[in-house]
């Protein structure tokens, strides 16, 4: 009996396989990472992360060991508030800087005061509205009159000077009078008088070239806003006045 002569069996080399599945992987981590970027958010990056972690390791440390977690903006309200303490930050300082500017000038002004022997004439207060200079009729104008006097014009001319600042001021020039009706024709009422007696003042502010005419007003009032009561002539004299309001270019509260 012939011995069979056994076939030679083939060898198939399936090595190639490997570099072909790492290929595929490769090509689902890519598809999963587009089909991510449309909608990522930090649950679907985690996942990610763990995908990639597992196929790229080596030596159980990860491409993506160091940072897999994505850097998330403040929250939308954070920012507002941010911005909201950055606002009111600088709206202080700037009420703080106005603050300091009025009192320098409002010093400058007490200082020509006391050197012109004024005191009883003219004062100053800061508040709220801005730097206030009060001056009493008489050292303007004669009893019904709206003309301002000779020394009244040099006053004023002296105030025109101080009211040149840098950066300038809205300035708000305002009559009053007592609650004595007035007994001359010229005028039918204390209203009339008191805000002609401002419009004469500003005017003779204004005959100061250096300073800009838009940035100034003149109102009446009349009786209608004393300081004191109209109960004695003492009082009565300290209501007939023209007062000058230096408005602030920014909000200021008073301690």
């Amino acid at each position: 009996m012939s011995r069979r002569k056994k076939k030679k069996q083939a060898h198939i080399d399936e090595s190639w396989l490997l570099p072909y599945s790492d290929l595929l992987t490769l090509l689902v981590a890519l598809f999963i990472v587009l089909f991510a970027m449309s909608d990522i958010n930090v649950q679907k990056y985690e996942q990610l992360a763990s995908v990639f972690r597992s196929e790229f390791s080596s030596s159980g440390t990860g491409m993506l060991e160091q940072n897999n977690t994505p850097v998330e903006s403040p929250p939308a309200e954070e920012l507002q508030e941010e911005k909201k303490e950055e606002k009111e930050s600088d709206s202080r300082s700037q009420a703080e800087g106005e603050l300091l500017r009025l009192e320098q000038l409002q010093s400058m002004i007490q200082h020509y005061i006391y050197e012109s022997s004024l005191t009883d004439q003219l004062g100053t207060e800061l508040t709220d509205e801005g730097l206030l200079i009060t001056i009493v009729n008489d050292v303007f104008f004669d009893s019904g009159s709206a003309e301002v006097k000779a020394e009244g014009q040099q006053v004023a001319q002296d105030v025109s000077e101080l009211l040149h600042t840098d950066p300038p001021y809205q300035i708000v020039i305002s009559g009053h009078a007592d609650d004595v009706p007035i007994g001359i024709s010229e005028f039918s009422s204390n209203w009339e008088l008191s805000v002609t007696r401002a419009l004469n003042f500003m005017r003779i502010i204004l005959e100061n070239q250096k300073l800009d005419p838009t940035l100034f007003s003149a109102k009446g009032f009349g009786e209608h806003q004393p300081i004191v009561p109209n109960t004695s002539d003492e009082n009565r004299a300290k209501n007939r006045r023209v007062e000058v309001l230096i408005l602030p270019n920014y909000e200021i509260n008073i301690p």
